[in-house]
């Protein structure tokens, strides 16, 4: 259990037993991929059964906002009034791979992207047509995503706009966060805006701030308020773009506290350099080694850790506190995806 792991690590730092903050357990999921596999005239769209390319259907799933399960209909049903036929793993024919939906709170609208085993959209203009006309004023945008690839790799390069606006907005108690259909977002917002409310309490203020793996900027831009400075450390192309769109919309002060540094976290390492507090919410894989032995070496006044994989932060938790350059002062978990084991885990380090 991923409460009792953190509780024997807290035991051994002498902290207390780790809190669990949880939410909503009906549909606080704002952002779903489904498969779309099956014959032609009859597609199912939902999640493979584990180990297989062999689709379950989910048209009224629990966990989804409830928009999400509406979409998932209405493009089932446009698939099939324009014939528009479901890839097949096996012989890698067919045109509708994968469906991508965003819930965007402030206008209960969807961001809505279809994968699709071509090139070019044209093949799909009838089925677009009829998602746009039957979606009406709950469609926020819709997105071509060509991927051609044999692989299970979802999403294609490139993202090509049917209609609707580039982003979805949210706040998390700051600045507008820009999500363009490529970047990575959370699914479950209301946990997700928990754990930016934690981080910020983490961040005395007027601090000079680095931030690695900020994404679209949700923490950052959120926290801005309690910086004199950050800089913003990013590699992925589609989240950059969020982030600069973003950053369009701050007034010049909030603008100019801020540097983005695109790159890698390993080779973007003096983005540390002089920053009291470190901020670092990577993926699953955990911290980059080069920036693990950075931190351990040159440790800031404080480092915030939000891990999503606990095997790694247990990894990393060892490695930088095995110097005795930094200590693990704070644990909390967040219960991001209910039913599951997981929890996303955020731990202040300090430096000693």
């Amino acid at each position: 259990m991923a409460r009792d792991a953190l509780n024997e690590l807290a035991h051994a730092h002498g902290l207390p037993e780790v809190s669990v903050i949880s939410g909503q357990t009906a549909g606080f999921r704002l952002r779903a991929r489904l498969a779309i596999r099956g014959r032609m005239g009859s597609p199912k769209l939902g999640l493979f059964e584990l180990g297989t390319h062999r689709v379950v259907h989910i048209p009224r799933c629990s966990v989804q906002h409830p928009l999400i399960n509406r979409v998932a209909a209405v493009v089932r049903r446009a698939l099939v009034d324009a014939q528009v036929p479901s890839y097949s793993d096996k012989t890698h024919f067919g045109l509708a791979r994968y469906l991508q939906v965003v819930v965007e709170r402030s206008s209960q609208s969807a961001q809505v992207v279809m994968v699709v085993n071509s090139a070019a959209s044209e093949p799909l203009t009838e089925c677009f047509d009829l998602i746009r006309e039957r979606l009406g004023r709950e469609l926020h945008s819709l997105w071509f995503n060509g991927n051609c690839e044999r692989s299970n790799t979802i999403l294609g390069a490139e993202f090509q706009n049917y209609c609707g606006p580039a982003s979805v907005v949210e706040r998390f108690g700051g600045a507008a966060v820009h999500y363009p259909p490529g970047a990575f977002g959370q699914n479950n917002l209301d946990i997700a805006q928990a754990i930016i409310e934690h981080v910020r309490t983490q961040i005395p203020p007027g601090s000079r701030v680095a931030e690695f793996y900020a994404g679209v900027g949700a923490i950052g831009l959120s926290v801005l308020a309690e910086t004199s400075e950050i800089r913003m450390n990013e590699v992925n192309p589609h989240s950059l773009h969020g982030l600069e769109l973003g950053l369009v919309e701050l007034d010049s002060a909030d603008r100019s506290k801020i540097t983005v540094v695109p790159g890698s976290a390993g080779a973007a390492l003096m983005t540390a350099s002089g920053a009291q507090v470190v901020i670092a919410d990577p993926p699953r894989k955990g911290l980059d080694p080069e920036l693990t032995e950075y931190l351990r070496e040159y440790p800031p006044e404080r480092f915030v850790y939000v891990s999503c994989g606990l095997e790694s932060f247990l990894s990393d938790a060892a490695r930088l506190t095995s110097h005795g350059k930094l200590r693990l002062r704070e644990l909390a978990a967040f219960n991001l995806l209910p039913f599951t084991g997981h929890v996303e885990t955020v731990a202040r380090f300090e430096r000693a």
